[in-house]
């Protein structure tokens, strides 16, 4: 049975983010009103008060996350101000933040308006190195030291880290990488779509020939053919092409397994795909493996001298859908990750992605290499996916879209991934097919 709670009038615009802290117990929301909400549960009824609330920026505010409880109460906001602000809650000299949020909670119902509260949230730094709108940020996990990464319109992926700590005033930009250029290790990686096979670069991504040997001059070929079909089938075949900044999807999410080091999902643009980036101290941050849901598109005449593909018998590449949310699940032991991603055209798609031997190696060894596979692709939501997130054991996963509904996905007996429930805010009946039939979600 889904249990849910409903806070009324949270903004005075449309809510953008709502990020739970470490605990569950507290929970910041951000809008187009450009400001950001800090409620407090009230574990007793159940209840959500109102603990603090300010104007943030001096545009909508994009996204919102929470440090890890170590280095204390700290909130990182992005917006469309292209600033990125790092906030931390001041409490009086004496009080604890325990108490603090004890005094601020309600008795009754949920309630939106502000309860007295001797807290204040206090702008530690502002980082402005972004050249668009900052769509998504996220602090690192905490056995990576505070460190926080965003993603802008203008394709850059940014990594801050603090130099100054217990004050957190002084970030320094330790890596800008532009997403769309940045540069594979070795030869691609594998990753597979359905029961199909296909090697992509980051700058190849949706199509490749039969073999990792191809020719400079052959790669070239297939970039213009799928260039100009795409130019050619924009307003007809291709959603997403029109207006970059309305189109296109900006989103990121850290691995939270300490073994693998520090690796990052992250989606930019218009062109579909996710890229997991390797960060490392000793060398430049290399794309290790990129996952596109879209097939290989199909030549109509037989290739020659060497697999070079004719202009004639090229097919032009399917649409693709910009990602608009990405979401790395816990590993909880797992030999293996589950990537979670949400894109434009309506699909919930879950990516089995297994390790290679050795991130260090960059030989053309494939046992080397991470591989994925599709495990789940599902279109119930009919309409652009806004979010997508696991629980904190990365067995359930939740979405939200356009339809107006949170739905819930989980594993069934032999790692079948169904649907779990849906719930919307007006409570319409739905006639859901045999097949789309909600699982118990008892454990």
């Amino acid at each position: 049975m889904i249990q849910t709670g409903l806070i009324q009038n949270a903004h005075s615009d449309l809510v953008t983010d709502a990020s739970y802290d470490f605990y569950g117990l507290r929970l910041a929301t951000c809008s187009l009103d450009q400001r950001i909400k800090v409620w407090h549960l009230d574990e007793a009824s159940g209840s959500w008060s109102v603990e603090d609330d300010w104007k943030a920026h001096d545009a909508p505010v994009s996204k919102l996350s929470w440090a890890h409880p170590e280095f204390g109460s700290i909130i990182a906001s992005s917006s469309f101000d292209r600033s990125v602000k790092v906030w931390e809650q001041s409490l009086p000299s004496g009080q604890s933040e325990s108490s603090q949020q004890t005094s601020g909670s309600g008795s009754g119902g949920t309630s939106a308006q502000p309860q007295p509260s001797t807290s204040r949230w206090i702008e530690r730094a502002v980082l402005t190195d972004a050249r668009g709108t900052v769509r998504a940020v996220e602090f690192a996990p905490h056995h990576f030291g505070l460190k926080l990464a965003t993603i802008a319109s203008d394709n850059s992926l940014r990594i801050y880290e603090c130099i100054e700590q217990p004050s957190i005033s002084t970030w320094q930009l330790s890596e800008e990488l532009d997403v769309q250029n940045l540069s594979s290790s070795g030869s691609p990686s594998l990753h597979t779509r359905a029961h199909t096979a296909a090697v992509a670069t980051p700058t190849q991504i949706n199509a490749t020939l039969d073999g990792t040997n191809a020719s400079l001059v052959t790669q070239a070929l297939q970039q213009n053919l799928q260039q100009s079909a795409a130019t050619t089938h924009q307003t007809s075949i291709r959603s997403g092409s029109g207006n970059r900044e309305a189109d296109g999807g900006w989103c990121i999410s850290w691995c939270k397994d300490r073994y693998w080091g520090e690796l990052i999902a992250t989606a930019s643009g218009i062109d579909g795909v996710v890229k997991i980036i390797q960060l490392t101290p000793s060398r430049r941050p290399t794309v290790i493996l990129t996952l596109d849901p879209t097939p290989t598109p199909q030549t109509s005449s037989s290739s020659h001298e060497g697999n070079m593909p004719t202009v004639e018998g090229a097919v032009p590449a399917p649409p693709t859908f910009s990602v608009t949310s990405v979401s790395w699940a816990p590993s909880c032991g797992r030999s293996y990750h589950l990537i979670a991603t949400g894109s434009r055209d309506g699909c919930v798609r879950i990516w089995r992605v297994r390790p290679g031997e050795d991130l260090d190696r960059e030989d053309d060894d494939e046992e080397g290499k991470w591989t994925a596979s599709v495990v789940a692709d599902f279109d119930q939501h009919k309409s652009a996916i806004g979010r997508v997130e696991w629980n904190i054991t990365g067995t359930v996963l939740s979405s939200t879209g356009n339809d107006g509904r949170v739905r819930l996905w989980k594993a069934t007996s032999g790692s079948v991934w169904r649907p779990a429930g849906s719930i919307g805010v007006e409570q319409t009946e739905e006639s859901e097919l045999q097949e789309n039939k909600d699982v118990d979600m008892e454990v």
